[in-house]
């Protein structure tokens, strides 16, 4: 049911054709490279918290790790994150799909820094076998973002 909420959502911003459907999982950073074929740091990850009993979305790159001292100085609050349950409930898509595409009303999405170093990115559709190619000024457009954020580190290279 997400995976159609989800994409309808996007079809209703132009974006279906986007749009994949594996045969596979791609429930996690790296089946989802898998899936998709490429690289695990450019598939966005949707991490989910709760911020003073609100749902927060922040995408940010596979291979980027929330770091707690970024984190406590943006939301002035220790990091959170969702019960699986809880993300079903507050966020309406399961783990494994989570996205900010057909969320539920007042979930809070933020975008990290992280994302910027890549032309294309492939964040979760609403459901553990899909994915979607969206550039970065794509997703600002479909996201439903409130602004960029810089709470994530990433490998050194």
């Amino acid at each position: 049911m997400a995976l159609e909420t989800a994409k309808r959502y996007l079809e209703d911003l132009g974006y279906g054709d986007r749009i994949m459907i594996f045969e596979v999982s791609s429930a996690t950073v790296e089946l989802a490279a898998k899936a998709v074929g490429t690289e695990p740091e450019k598939i966005a990850k949707s991490l989910t918290f709760k911020v003073n009993d609100k749902p927060v979305m922040i995408l940010c790159a596979g291979d980027a790790k929330v770091s707690n001292p970024k984190y406590k100085a943006f939301f002035q609050t220790k990091a959170k994150m969702l019960t699986f349950d809880e993300v079903h409930e507050l966020i309406g898509h399961d783990v494994g799909g989570v996205c900010p595409f057909g969320i539920k009303d007042g979930v809070e999405v933020y975008l990290d820094e992280s994302l910027k170093r890549f032309e294309f990115v492939y964040p979760a559709c609403g459901s553990a076998n899909s994915a979607v190619k969206l550039t970065i000024e794509d997703l600002e457009k479909v996201s439903g973002y409130i602004q960029w954020v810089d709470i994530c580190n990433i490998p050194e290279a």
